[in-house]
């Protein structure tokens, strides 16, 4: 479970002064969710998600995340934290080009310091889950952008996060690679699994059953379908 209690942040600018990005943001995700949080650009969404997996830090409020308050983690625990509770997949993939296929979906249990066979026997078997074990040994750059998102969600599955966390996933894509992988995120969503996407695409908003909108960084809508 995800708590959100008060949240707000703003940004101070030399030439703009104080920026307010989100203001008394108050939510509750569950598991088994699968929640869209939309909106126009420049309405929170994306300083929203960063909140959410630990990337940054609420200047009111409280994050919480199973009894967690993020903003009570040292650098280190935060960053150990979101290793092995939160998986993200970015709009711009975020694989090391000169590595395999394998080698970039084990990085994350590298970090985790999990010996080479163990890392390696857990990437291949997310790989064959997902009907990827064909480029296992393919460098990144021999892949399509499609072939490259699914990697990243494979990478952002390998630790068994309880929460992924996906930033315009499809927003490179063209359609029907769009379309594998919403598919690919909505099967990832189960009983003890949260799935956030941040879009602004209506096509991929339709997989979800939970529409959050944010508008001048407060929530507006909040819809369950």
């Amino acid at each position: 479970m995800i708590i959100l209690k008060g949240v707000a942040k703003t940004y101070s600018s030399s030439y703009m002064g104080n920026m307010c990005a989100l203001s008394d943001i108050n939510l509750t995700f569950n598991d088994s969710e699968f929640v869209a949080i939309t909106g126009r650009s420049g309405s929170g969404k994306t300083t929203l998600m960063n909140l959410i997996g630990g990337l940054d830090r609420p200047t009111l409020g409280e994050v919480i995340i199973d009894n967690t308050l993020l903003s009570s983690l040292t650098e280190v625990q935060s960053a150990k934290f979101r290793n092995e509770h939160i998986g993200f997949v970015f709009q711009a993939f975020y694989l090391e080009p000169k590595f395999s296929v394998l080698q970039n979906v084990a990085l994350p249990l590298l970090i985790k310091g999990v010996a080479k066979k163990d890392r390696e026997d857990c990437a291949k078997n997310i790989l064959r889950t997902l009907g990827l074990e064909k480029m296992l040994l393919k460098k990144v750059s021999e892949l399509s952008g499609g072939e490259m998102q699914r990697v990243a969600i494979a990478r952002a599955l390998v630790t068994n996060p309880k929460i992924i966390l996906a930033d315009e996933p499809t927003g490179n894509l063209d359609t029907e690679n769009g379309k594998l992988v919403m598919d690919l995120l909505k099967s990832c969503v189960s009983s003890d699994r949260i799935v956030i996407l941040v879009t602004h695409n209506e096509a991929d908003v339709r997989y979800c059953n939970r529409i959050i909108k944010l508008c001048d960084g407060k929530v507006v809508e909040d819809e369950r379908q």
